[in-house]
């Protein structure tokens, strides 16, 4: 086993303390930098960094990112759902580890969209409906995952089906 023990914070946003969500960090009591590559094959991260090393994956409407020494997680209702992942989360950890030899590691994030394909397929009135004062705007939050086709009112059918199709090749949530 890995990973055996942590200890949690939790917390409201700095930035803005009346927000509703809170924040959690669990700082490892091992070192669990080697399973990373591991762990980002089996779980597919979002984003993955060498140096320092650390994998953010996007999950459930969160961002959740390994360190070697803590994992962060932020949108949590209560401290009940933060231990709920981190549960998850060290057991996913000491499962990748314990099949590595099984696992092909992986150095990369997934694949993600590009602003201008998106905004190839939007309207380009920027009519701030979407409440942003651009299409581009509104094509950058889109390909981080932030807003969906949905979000834009101008999309026609044919415009909405065309960048359904887009976004279906990358996880932006899992």
């Amino acid at each position: 086993m890995l990973l055996k023990s942590y200890k949690k914070e939790i917390f409201r946003p700095e930035c803005n303390p009346s927000f509703q969500s809170l924040h959690c960090i669990a700082y490892l009591d091992q070192d669990i930098g080697k399973v990373l590559p591991y762990l980002n094959a089996v779980l597919g991260g979002f984003e993955y960094l060498k140096d320092p090393p650390a994998v953010t994956f996007r999950i459930h409407g969160k961002l959740i990112t390994v360190h070697p020494d803590k994992i962060a997680i932020n949108a949590l209702k209560d401290e009940a759902e933060a231990d709920k992942i981190l549960e998850w989360l060290k057991r996913e950890i000491n499962e990748a580890w314990e099949k590595r030899d099984h696992i092909t590691p992986s150095y990369e994030g997934a694949p993600k969209p590009k602003v201008f394909e998106i905004l190839k397929l939007l309207p380009k009135t920027n009519c701030r409906e979407c409440g942003y004062p651009t299409c581009t705007v509104f094509a950058a939050n889109v390909a981080e995952g932030a807003k969906g086709p949905e979000d834009c009112p101008a999309l026609d059918e044919q415009r909405h089906a065309n960048l359904i199709e887009y976004l279906s090749q990358f996880k932006l949530d899992s």
